[in-house]
């Protein structure tokens, strides 16, 4: 049994006959009144995010986990696929058990949380930025780029990510997983 006080992100527990993984946390202590955590949580089995509030002290069910490295090999749409680095076997997960499905190229390595009691992925965490090439944006203007202005651009994958002006076709940019943002470009 945990408590509010182990509430970390990345933190797995049975909520409602459900899996809940903690993505947000925040402890609040006003000045009038008890403590009390407050929390954004998203299912494994069928990605829901649900907004909760917890008293301090409360007393949660921790599901135990563990990680292991996955190589994303492809998706047929409906799963995506994976093979395990160190013994080579392969899982199959569907798309709500991912964070950021858009943002992963064949050939990532990413983190997949296995339930310990039953053997079953969880979820899949990707690493904080991956690097992707942009297929499709419009040309950029030279002198335009003093501004916070950005424009849509197509990565590699077929997501769409806002970019800076200066940045062309070809380039490789950096993107952060977890919100989906531009974060630079890649120098070869």
């Amino acid at each position: 049994m945990a408590t509010t006080s182990d509430i970390r992100n990345g933190l797995c527990i049975r909520y409602n006959n459900d899996i809940y993984k903690i993505i947000e946390f925040l402890h609040v202590k006003p000045g009038k009144g008890p403590a009390f955590v407050r929390t954004k949580m998203k299912s494994v089995t069928n990605g829901k995010v649900l907004d909760n509030t917890f008293s301090a002290g409360h007393k949660l069910e921790d599901v135990r986990v563990e990680t292991h490295k996955f190589q994303f090999l492809y998706n047929d749409g409906e799963y995506y696929h994976f093979m395990n680095t160190e013994d080579y076997s392969q899982i199959q997960l569907r798309e709500s058990a991912l964070d950021s499905p858009g943002l992963m190229k064949e050939g990532e390595v990413v983190t997949v949380i296995i339930n310990t009691e039953d053997n079953m992925p969880l979820s899949v965490e990707m690493p904080a930025s991956v690097v992707l090439e942009v297929t499709a944006t419009e040309p950029g203007v030279k002198g335009n780029t003093a501004t916070n202005a950005t424009k849509p651009a197509t990565v590699e994958t077929g997501a769409i990510v806002n970019v800076p002006l200066f940045i062309n076709e070809g380039d490789k940019i950096r993107v952060e997983t977890d919100k989906g943002t531009y974060k630079e470009r890649v120098k070869e």
